[in-house]
């Protein structure tokens, strides 16, 4: 995506008219966002400036000051603009229900909500004369600028009050169940607001795009999500550098066809291509064209924050943490007072267990900040990585009496909860943090895990397979449904799941689309030795013999990497692998959470306790099918295992006496 110079300059333009329109209307985070953008676009040298200008005679006068090309709207900013002043300072004081009481007094909002009541209010009873229904109260006559702060501060308003009458985070009366009492009127208001401007052919008359933007986020909260999507998509039309629409957005898609259908509606703009790449790794997708659109974005913003982040949250939900690793240490020398999305790269450190720069990170964020929500859950992962649960889960609740929509604080403190086998409050985090945003597979996949601890395996099946859903290539999560499939006695389906996970293991590196036999897995590809020796034990139990030694043989195989048995199903046990004492062990959780596995020939798990188990089975089927050399060799290499050794000297002694007797009855 190249862009021209004049380009770049009008783009600096229309963000900088956005970094004003939104700081006008209070929107600071989306003002925030806008001005990060600006900020890492490329200074322009002034002869490109001149050149950008259709007439440079004359005094300058930058869009942001220009004044409203609607002169109705004109006028009426202009006749307001004492009040505006006094409205936006008392929000910049955060005096919300005074700042609302400029434009729109209670007086007026309880007439509108009284006689909304009435209107949504049945007939009156058979048989019984009805009083006349009073006069329609008359909307104030505002601009748009004005409306739009005195609803906002209404809604923030009920926000504040929402949070001062919760109870306690996770306290015996904290039900979630507590509203914001704002939302009425705001939504009754600005239905009817639309209601008066909307014009013959169903279309509204000129509007800003803000009242839209709000009209749709208080929808979200009323849980009419049709209804917001399209007040949503009318907003990023008619005014499409308000980040906060687009997250509006964002979170109403939940599934990739839905971004699908949703993307040929939006207006065709830089900004709908930043949308794009944003849902789309909120949706954890992990396409190359998308990891190319974001290093498109990254050559016009080098600098940008938000586009680092989500390049690096591409490599984190990938499973590349070291790659994440590297792109949040260098967000974070680019903008090192910057706190947002610190709370993933403190995820990424404790996973890699790089303990000093976690603690590094947690002095820094409590250093800048203590009381954000973000460094809360960074200090609560090394209190974690610690192992002091109780002050992790202190940390937690801290970031969720700050802001309790913080996903990350729900789902970690589930975790911390299970440490301290309190399932009961582990299953209620986890599920509030599945309320908070329902794409959380981790939250899906606590919920499943902590259930099966309680064996209650249908609830954690089904916990499983939303994880799955979430994450179809994450091999983790099919590996947790087939053992829940297993420990529920359905053997075949289980192997179906465990099948799955291996495939989704390698990225679907594999054509192959049969689940039937072990030829519908690439043998040439390094797989986890633990899912193929539960899959030939499943086999084993199923009275599958072939099929069960067939994967033992393939599991013994990831000792070198797979290559040296990549024929195991069709040779036998004479020519399976043989030790690599000097291979490295089997990779730990951090490591399986890392790193691509690699392909055939690549460097395996050396001897794990899955192969030493896997050698044993074969080494017994051996005994089984009187192939008594390959059982002595087998067993021999047992005991270079280290593992099981008395079982393995015993069946080395009986497959010598055997060998000896055939001896002697030879001669």
């Amino acid at each position: 995506m190249g862009l021209t110079a004049k380009d770049i300059v009008q783009l600096r333009e229309q963000l900088q008219v956005a970094v004003v329109k939104c700081s006008e209307r209070c929107l600071y985070q989306s003002a925030k966002w806008a001005a990060e953008l600006l900020d890492s676009l490329p200074t322009p040298s002034p002869a490109d400036l001149l050149a950008a200008k259709s007439s440079p005679q004359g005094p300058i006068i930058h869009n942001v000051f220009a004044p409203n090309l609607d002169p109705v709207e004109a006028a009426l900013e202009a006749k307001e603009l004492s009040k505006y002043l006094l409205a936006k300072s008392f929000f910049d004081c955060k005096e919300f229900d005074r700042c609302a009481a400029v434009f729109l007094p209670e007086s007026v909002l309880a007439g509108l909500l009284a006689k909304g009541a009435e209107s949504a209010s049945p007939g009156g009873s058979k048989g019984k004369s009805t009083a006349p229904a009073p006069p329609e109260i008359a909307l104030p006559e505002l601009s748009q600028k004005s409306l739009f702060l005195a609803l906002y501060a209404k809604v923030i308003s009920g926000e504040k009050r929402k949070d001062e009458d919760s109870e306690m985070i996770m306290g015996p009366q904290d039900l979630g169940t507590i509203t914001n009492k704002q939302l009425l009127v705001v939504s009754r208001f600005l239905a009817r607001w639309f209601s008066e401007r909307k014009q013959e052919n169903g279309e509204f008359s000129t509007n800003q795009g803000f009242l839209e933007y709000l009209y749709g986020m208080v929808l979200v909260k009323e849980k009419n999500d049709d209804a917001a999507l399209e007040f949503l998509m009318q907003s990023v039309h008619l005014f499409p550098w308000n980040w906060g629409a687009w997250l509006e957005i964002t979170n109403l898609v939940s599934r990739v066809e839905q971004l699908n259908k949703v993307a040929p509606h939006l207006p065709q703009n830089i900004m709908s291509f930043i949308f794009h790449a944003h849902a789309s790794v909120n949706l954890y997708q992990q396409a190359q064209p998308l990891a190319a659109s974001l290093n498109d974005l990254l050559g016009i913003f080098p600098t940008s924050s938000f586009l680092l982040t989500c390049k690096a949250l591409l490599n984190y939900h990938s499973k590349d943490l070291m790659g994440a690793e590297q792109d949040f240490s260098q967000l974070l020398a680019l903008h090192p007072h910057r706190l947002d999305a610190l709370d993933h790269y403190s995820n990424i450190l404790y996973v890699l267990n790089l303990r000093p720069k976690l603690a590094f990170l947690a002095h820094l964020c409590s250093s800048i900040d203590k009381f954000r929500p973000e460094s809360c859950v960074v200090i609560g992962n090394y209190y974690s990585l610690l192992s002091q649960h109780e002050k992790a889960v202190q940390y937690f609740r801290r970031a969720l009496t700050l802001d309790r929509t913080c996903l990350s604080a729900w789902t970690l403190m589930g975790h911390e909860y299970v440490e301290l086998k309190n399932t009961h409050a582990a299953i209620e985090s986890y599920r509030r943090a599945v309320d908070v945003n329902r794409r959380d597979y981790r939250a899906w996949y606590g919920l499943g895990q902590t259930y099966e601890v309680l064996e209650m395996h249908a609830y954690a099946l089904w916990y499983y397979k939303k994880a799955a859903g979430l994450r179809p290539w994450d091999g983790k999560m099919w590996q947790a449904v087939g053992s829940c499939l297993q420990k529920m006695g359905q053997e075949q389906d289980g192997i179906k799941a465990l099948k799955r996970a291996l495939l989704a293991d390698s990225y679907y590196d594999t054509s192959a689309s049969s689940f039937g036999s072990v030829g519908g897995i690439d043998r040439m590809a390094q797989m986890d030795p633990e899912v193929l020796l539960q899959i030939a034990n499943m086999y084993d139990r199923l009275g599958q013999e072939e099929e069960a030694k067939a994967y033992m043989e393939l599991c013994m195989a990831q000792e070198d990497g797979g290559a040296a048995n990549a024929e195991a199903g069709g040779a036998g046990l004479g020519d399976s692998v043989a030790i690599h004492g000097d291979s490295p062990g089997a990779g730990s959780d951090g490591e399986a959470e890392g790193g691509e596995r690699g392909a055939g020939g690549a460097e395996g798990t050396g001897v794990t306790v899955a192969t030493s188990k896997a050698r044993m089975w074969l080494a017994k089927y051996a005994m089984r099918m009187e192939e008594y050399e390959t059982a002595n060799r087998l067993a021999t290499e047992l005991c270079q295992d280290g593992v099981e050794v008395e079982e393995a000297k015993a069946l080395i002694r009986e497959a010598r006496s055997r060998l000896e007797l055939e001896g002697v009855m030879e001669s």
